[in-house]
């Protein structure tokens, strides 16, 4: 296992463009480590940099121990998985499987050795003959997994791999990606814009916003503890519910003139964040909340509407079956050790 080391890097185009003003991030040997954020945020640029596809403007990247800025793809001891599963149409699954292990000149016992070993581990030995054309999208994507298991590289690298895979199927190749990483061991980054496939795969998250990291850590810590308004607003779904307004010893009141109390001494002009899940009806509760629309998800109700008196949108997500109607108000009441405050000017978390 190899760790990797990514060193005040930055990325600047032709033209002056900043993709990315300057990074530091370590990534632990044997950790899965997820870049998440909306798209434009920088996320591929950086897997692409450290994958040799795209040079570094500034700053270094060290895999194993090792500076790569000068080396190809193919001297890195990387394997790549891309949304496009990029396989040989004229090739069986073996084939395929086969070919870079072939290219680097390794023997034909240990290549078919790894491939079926490789073909186990994910299912596809049943399928070893047949051409990408018979294969469904998620067994191809199995396939480009594969290819990559085989080589046994110091690290891999994840480009939105499930985006081309319907709902249903991104959630059993999710599964399927975990559990494969934990039982090798191997070092990856994983890009996606996906944060409920973040959540659900990463040891380490990387939340990026403008080129820039907004927060890293383990990905409860930032559901629970987000750095920022922008990591609360992205982070969970549905996402977090902001409120402005001024802050006091006696509480937050809202631009709307709204009295939430407050058990944190904060002061001055905040913006109070609390999650769907911590807004809890309440008939003495101080946001009154005009229901909009309201959608029934099974085991949980999301909750949609306005607050009155503001075009101020709220979600609120409750577990009873017994919803409101669209048009009446609801009174809430937030869980008050689940307030977060932010700064009405940066958008930093405050305490």
């Amino acid at each position: 296992m190899s760790n990797i080391s990514i060193r005040s890097v930055r990325k600047v185009y032709s033209g002056g463009v900043e993709a990315i003003p300057n990074i530091d991030l370590e990534i632990e040997a044997g950790e899965l480590c997820v870049l998440v954020g909306p798209s434009g945020c920088g996320k591929s640029t950086l897997l692409r940099m450290v994958a040799g596809l795209e040079e570094v403007s500034e700053g270094e990247i060290h895999i194993g121990g090792r500076i790569v800025n000068d080396l190809e793809p193919a001297e890195r001891d990387i394997s790549m998985v891309f949304q496009s599963y990029a396989l040989y149409p004229h090739m069986s699954v073996r084939g395929n499987m086969a070919y870079g292990l072939k290219n680097r000149g390794q023997k034909k016992d240990e290549i078919e050795a790894r491939v079926a070993e490789a073909a186990r581990m994910l299912g596809l030995t049943d399928y070893l003959d047949r051409k990408p054309r018979n294969l469904s999208g998620g067994q191809r994507q199995r396939v480009a997994m594969g290819r990559a298991i085989v080589r046994e590289p110091a690290a891999f690298l994840f480009d939105e791999p499930l985006s081309n895979l319907d709902a249903k199927l991104r959630v059993k190749t999710r599964v399927e990606i975990r559990d494969l990483q934990q039982r090798l061991g191997t070092t990856s980054i994983y890009v996606t814009h996906d944060q409920l496939e973040a959540m659900t795969l990463a040891d380490k998250l990387v939340v990026m916003n403008a080129g820039r990291v907004e927060q890293i850590g383990p990905p409860l810590e930032i559901y629970e503890r987000p750095a920022s308004v922008f990591v609360g607003g992205f982070i969970g779904s549905p996402p977090m519910n902001f409120l402005p307004g001024v802050a006091s010893a006696s509480g937050v009141l809202t631009e709307a003139g709204h009295r939430v109390s407050s058990d944190r001494p904060v002061e001055g002009k905040v913006i109070s964040g609390v999650r769907p899940e911590h807004l809890i009806p309440d008939a003495e509760g101080p946001i009154p909340l005009r229901v909009r629309v309201v959608e029934r998800l099974g085991a949980a109700i999301h909750v949609h509407g306005v607050l009155e008196g503001t075009r101020t949108e709220l979600v609120v997500s409750l577990p009873s079956p017994d919803a409101p109607k669209p048009g009446e108000t609801l009174s809430l009441r937030p869980v008050q050790d689940q307030i977060h405050y932010f700064s009405h000017e940066t958008g930093q978390r405050l305490m």
